[in-house]
């Protein structure tokens, strides 16, 4: 087994988390990252076994919109800062994973303005996806509609160098591997050029790719990445809570073992993208939500807040994300104590997953199926243990966790019942 195999993400967005200004336009340099490094003893109590880190480098806004991959935000901080946020993680036996922005860069990147400046012979114009045609002068091509996210142009060698240099550069300074954003809307053949190289000069790097919609595992084979973020299965999961439709969970659970086959996925139940869990089922829902997260194959990471019950729903507006990615107190002992319920189930659950590494690549069965009952059984890829676990939705949400001796290794404790 290598470190992949037992590892559990506490996925952090940096930004927010610091309480870093997103749009107001100020880039004095503030030494914000050290909050985080108050954090790390709370992700080891936790369970997690790494940090992974959204966006930590220079750029316009919100961190996808970069301006130079090879600089920390002077809103989180400098080099050092990120240097020392490293050494706590390791001091710690934390792995680090950063948010690596290789689909687009922001429009005000200093080698955008050069390029239109420069014209199509300039040196850094192959760097670039630019309609040099475009009616009205060159245009860039930018990402999904934003017009402040400049696609790289993917076919040329100087994209491939651009992404391998910065890769290599942070994997020098310490970090274990990459989440690839948007890595869906990536020609798969552009990962296959970058990610051989850079695993040849660190072999134990690990890579993973957000694809959303598609084939996976066929993504997974043609670009070389470790794993993908399996969408499908967060959406089943919290929409067959909410809806009392256990089928939908069931089938999702079917796919997931085909996709087992092929490569361990990265699973979750909340994101930076997405509407808070506990707001979408509420407390109950979203332990419920965990309880099956950590009771089936996959690499599973925790969004930070998630486990104190954080809630926050994410709007299609300019700030539409603010909600979802909120500030943190300087240090763990200022939160507020209703969310310590929810943090002890995450801590209770975490730490039967690590008594049982097997779940990483197990799979599941169906053992009884109604809308509002699932009991399933997750098995070892060797077939030499299982747990049964046991949903039921008919009243207040709730889990229970048995072991293959019948003993219940876990039973979710719903709010009601907590407070007496």
């Amino acid at each position: 087994m290598t470190w992949v195999d037992h590892a559990i993400w506490w996925h952090v967005y940096p930004l927010g988390f610091c309480g870093a200004p997103i749009r107001d336009g100020d880039r004095t340099l503030t030494h914000r990252l050290g909050r985080l490094s108050h954090w790390l003893d709370y992700a080891v109590e936790l369970g997690a076994s790494g940090l992974l880190l959204g966006p930590v480098f220079a750029s316009e806004s919100h961190g996808y919109d970069t301006l130079d991959p090879m600089v920390i935000d002077p809103r989180l901080g400098d080099e050092d800062d990120f240097d020392r946020l490293v050494a706590g993680c390791r001091d710690r036996g934390l792995r680090v994973l950063l948010d690596g922005v290789f689909s687009h860069v922001g429009s005000q990147h200093p080698g955008v303005i050069r390029a239109l400046a420069q014209g199509p012979d300039g040196p850094d114009a192959d760097l670039f996806d630019i309609d040099w045609q475009a009616k009205g002068g060159p245009a860039p091509r930018v990402f999904e509609g934003h017009s402040s996210l400049v696609r790289l142009n993917h076919s040329s060698d100087r994209a491939v160098e651009y992404t391998s240099a910065v890769m290599a550069h942070w994997l020098e300074r310490g970090i274990d591997g990459w989440r690839l954003d948007a890595a869906y809307s990536v020609p798969t053949a552009f990962w296959s050029r970058v990610l051989p190289g850079i695993r040849d000069r660190f072999p134990q790097a690990w890579f993973l790719g957000e694809v959303i919609h598609g084939d996976y595992p066929e993504f997974v084979d043609s670009s070389g990445v470790d794993s993908v973020t399996q969408y499908e299965l967060w959406k089943a999961i919290w929409s067959s809570l909410k809806d009392r439709n256990l089928f939908e969970l069931a089938w999702s659970l079917k796919r997931h073992n085909g996709f087992l086959a092929d490569f361990t996925p990265n699973t979750f139940i909340g994101n930076h993208d997405v509407t808070r869990i506990a707001s979408t089922l509420g407390a109950d829902g979203a332990v419920t939500a965990l309880a099956i997260l950590m009771t089936i194959g996959g690499i599973p990471s925790i969004y930070y807040g998630d486990e104190q019950g954080f809630t926050g729903v994410k709007e299609e507006r300019i700030g539409g994300d603010d909600d979802v990615r909120p500030p943190v107190p300087d240090n763990p002992e200022q939160l507020a104590g209703w969310g310590q319920n929810i943090l002890r189930a995450h801590q209770d659950l975490i730490g039967l997953r690590r008594r049982h590494p097997w779940l990483t690549t197990a799979t599941t069965s169906t053992l009884h199926l109604e809308n509002a009952r699932f009991d399933y059984r997750s098995t070892a890829a060797d077939g030499a243990d299982f747990l049964d676990v046991r949903i039921d939705l008919t009243s207040t949400p709730r889990a229970t966790v048995i072991d293959s001796t019948g003993q219940t290794l876990w039973s979710q404790q719903v709010a009601d019942s907590a407070a007496h």
